[in-house]
């Protein structure tokens, strides 16, 4: 039994490691993240990460589970993942998630609170003017196709659709693209029944022929046109 124990500790000790060296202090993950080819991930609620978050940190809510798994989707597992919440607990539990489907994730100790005391520079979300539904109506042609992609900078999957949505442009100069930012535009992501970002929409002479909620690939929006 005692032997049993031994072996189950000697063999645990490299994971405890491994996860001991992937919880970095608030300097060691400034130096990290001041490289715009990792992934950061805020994964506190979107109230929480406009309060103030750090620069081009993605976020995804780790207490809203379903939201949380559609939204990493997205993410490289080629590229490392650095995680990040109000005080580490969070954060710590979501790094723990990611590492068991295969991502290499590193952990703010002390989440955000801690980044703040180390005087790091916070990001405040800008106040973004609300557009009508009438205003809305207004972007898009009576006559001819128009693409409306509807998503948000923090969003994941909007960000791996920026892509295909160029793509898209620059196939068909004729049709329309209109890039529509809906994070805090509550009223007019409501009139619109848009339940999640991204949302890709296609009208065709002003009335809504087409949508579809998630990341796609070029050649299924090109079916459509």
């Amino acid at each position: 039994m005692f032997l049993r124990f031994l072996f189950i500790l000697f063999m645990a000790l490299p994971a405890a490691k491994a996860c001991a060296q992937s919880e970095l202090d608030a300097e060691k993950f400034s130096q990290k993240v001041a490289d715009t080819t990792i992934q950061l991930l805020d994964v506190r609620t979107s109230k929480e990460y406009n309060s103030g978050h750090l620069k081009h940190a993605l976020q995804a809510n780790w207490n809203q589970p379903d939201q949380f798994r559609e939204r990493v989707q997205s993410l490289d597992k080629q590229k490392p993942v650095y995680v990040y919440c109000l005080v580490g607990g969070r954060s710590s539990a979501a790094a723990q998630w990611l590492r068991e489907q295969g991502f290499t994730v590193y952990n703010l100790q002390g989440g955000i609170n801690a980044w703040k005391k180390a005087n790091k520079p916070v990001e405040q979300a800008e106040a973004i003017p609300q557009m009508s539904y009438a205003d809305y109506l207004s972007r898009i042609p009576a006559k001819g196709l128009a693409l409306v992609d509807v998503g948000a900078p923090w969003c994941p999957p909007c960000r791996k659709m920026a892509p295909v949505i160029d793509s898209i442009e620059q196939q068909y100069p004729k049709v329309k693209v209109i890039r529509l930012d809906g994070s805090g535009q509550d009223a007019l992501m409501d009139q619109l029944q848009v339940l999640s970002f991204p949302t890709i929409i296609l009208y065709k002479n002003g009335k809504e022929i087409w949508r579809k909620e998630g990341v796609m690939e070029v050649k299924e929006i090109t079916k459509q046109l």
